[in-house]
């Protein structure tokens, strides 16, 4: 009845170009709040920010409650909440801290270590989200380089761009690939066929791009003897949440439907624990869903207006994946609205549309990897950047301007090599 009431009101004696134009503030406002970490005028954060754009979404007749309801992407949710479930249960069996142990340990001088951090961060964000491998890693790399003497920042630059390009790599790395699953129904195994090539060469182009411009800050020897894993013994754990996490991965290969099957192996370690996994599912990010959920209902709103179909009618012929040029443009497009709007509302606004640029599977695989790339332009240009710049916070800052010295040719580079390869490949 509330609900009905505000719509009645909100709609009374507008027309539809004043309505249009609510929606396209309303719009404005969430991602202002979205874009930028805290607005001093209105401190309440992304999640809150979503939030209240959905709300006046609905509150002023843009949509009404039930078109608000369908524009939240179920597969996308459940597949996320499962994911980050099934990272906590790594966490609480010490994956985290006896995987990057074990490989660190075994690296004597800091470019063996600063190359071994690039392919874990990046070979673990294929297959767990990128920003929790980043949550979990950031306090294993500060403590290893703490106790080495050696300086941070290389080292927390390497975590974080080396996630977001390995994330790339399949359809569970990140929340926008996440997205890009449900909408473009290509199957697991196929995406990682012709997107893992790419993000694989971006991983070792990006590690030697990390060689050459911190080798001179790297001491020639650790100032310590090889690290031994010192985390706590927690083999039975293990031994259960590994083979678990297995059936997963083989489930993805399989074809079966990704969320369902992480939620599978959820429910399988909810059973082995045998008790109340209240305290473990308090540990998910619940405020990322609900920004996720709220983000759908924001997006939904402003397509409603018809302003997203007359943008791409009136570009799209310049963007057609047939010319050099409108693959540049396309990839120009994407990287600046990934850091203007964010990944997420990009893949969002642009998925539909992806058919009338040419090959949509191709298109669907450009956008994942060049809107995930685009993350490493600047600090604030990924959520997992964010992740590392503060749980190291404390010990290290990690200024703007320090990351994009090297973010920004990092970003250009490897966003080169794997869209002209992409485009060979699947042209």
């Amino acid at each position: 009845m509330v609900h009905g009431q505000i719509r009645g009101q909100s709609r009374s004696g507008l027309t539809p170009f004043t309505m249009d134009t609510l929606t396209y503030l309303i719009f404005i406002l969430s991602y202002a709040l979205i874009a930028s970490r805290r607005l001093s005028l209105l401190p309440i954060g992304r999640p809150a920010g979503a939030l209240l754009g959905a709300f006046l979404m609905v509150a002023v007749g843009t949509l009404t409650p039930e078109e608000s309801y369908r524009a939240i992407d179920g597969n996308t949710i459940l597949l996320l909440f499962s994911t980050m479930a099934l990272t906590v249960y790594l966490e609480d069996a010490w994956f985290f801290q006896w995987l990057a142990q074990i490989i660190l340990s075994a690296c004597r001088r800091p470019v063996t270590l600063l190359w071994a951090v690039c392919l874990l961060s990046g070979s673990l964000s294929a297959f767990l989200v990128n920003d929790t491998v980043c949550i979990f890693l950031t306090p294993v790399v500060v403590s290893l380089c703490t106790r080495a003497g050696l300086p941070l920042g290389p080292f927390l630059i390497t975590l974080a761009t080396s996630a977001n390009i390995g994330s790339a790599a399949t359809l569970v790395g990140n929340p926008q690939n996440m997205i890009i699953a449900s909408l473009s129904h290509i199957p697991f195994a196929r995406f990682l066929t012709v997107a893992g090539p790419p993000a694989l060469i971006g991983l070792l182009v990006n590690g030697a791009l990390l060689w050459l411009f911190f080798r001179k800050r790297l001491p020639a020897q650790m100032c310590m003897e090889p690290l031994g894993p010192s985390v706590p013994k927690n083999s039975k754990r293990l031994e259960q949440v590994l083979p678990v996490m297995g059936g997963v991965i083989a489930g993805f290969f399989a074809g079966f439907h990704l969320g369902y099957t992480a939620l599978a192996g959820v429910m399988v370690l909810v059973l082995l624990d045998r008790k109340d996994p209240r305290e473990t599912f308090a540990r998910i990010d619940w405020a990322l869903l609900i920004f996720f959920c709220c983000l759908f209902m924001v997006i939904a709103g402003l397509a409603k207006t018809g302003i997203v179909e007359r943008c791409w009618t009136a570009s799209a012929r310049y963007m057609s994946f047939s010319s050099h040029e409108g693959l540049s443009l396309f990839t120009l497009l994407m990287t600046v609205g990934s850091n203007l709007l964010s990944n997420v509302p990009m893949v969002l606004l642009t998925g539909p549309h992806l058919g009338e640029l040419g090959n949509s599977e191709m298109g669907w695989v450009l956008l994942a990897y060049i809107t995930t790339v685009a993350g490493n332009l600047t600090l604030i240009g990924s959520v997992a950047n964010i992740i590392v710049a503060e749980r190291a916070r404390d010990q290290y800052t990690l200024g703007f301007f320090e990351y994009l010295r090297f973010g920004l040719p990092s970003t250009l580079i490897v966003l080169s090599v794997g869209v002209a390869l992409i485009y060979r490949v699947m042209s």
